[in-house]
């Protein structure tokens, strides 16, 4: 099992050019956070019978594959995973409020579709394929190489 930073180190091949990262650094938190949207839009009677929360904002099946998602980064790093698990309630609380206003589906699909518009547009000027198309983990190594590249001291 590879370590948090070799996985860095192989996805930073592809992320050399600084119009390339600054791209990433906007688009694949965007993407993350359309998926949050996407899955919080789907029927969710099921958990409301289940768990009688009565909180929208958990109470979801984005939250769902949340922790799963939050248990891939946990076995990487827990630091990240802390990270992630911020990222991802502010991602939450953000759609629940932005569905409140607008479909969320639509706008979710909205935001994912001009987002992977910009990756691939980053990685034509990169002249690199995507990491993902490689290894499909790479989609979960690119939100946590954000969070890694804006937030930590270099």
């Amino acid at each position: 099992m590879k370590t948090l930073d070799q996985w860095f180190e192989e996805y930073a091949v592809s992320h050399q050019n600084p119009k390339n990262k600054a791209i990433h650094y906007i688009c694949v938190p965007a993407i993350f956070f359309s998926i949050v949207g996407l899955l919080m839009s789907i029927p969710n009677s099921f958990l409301n019978d289940l768990l009688h929360l009565n909180q929208p904002i958990i109470e979801n099946w984005a939250v769902v594959v949340l922790l799963f998602v939050l248990l891939f980064y946990l076995r990487l790093s827990v630091a990240m995973a802390i990270k992630i698990a911020v990222f991802s309630f502010l991602c939450l609380i953000l759609n629940f409020y932005i569905g409140q206003f607008v479909p969320l589906w639509a706008f979710s699909i909205g935001v994912f579709v001009v987002a992977w518009i910009g990756q691939f547009y980053g990685h034509n000027i990169e002249g690199k394929k995507p990491s993902f198309l490689k290894d499909i983990q790479f989609l979960m190594i690119g939100p946590a190489w954000v969070v890694h590249n804006l937030f930590s001291k270099k």
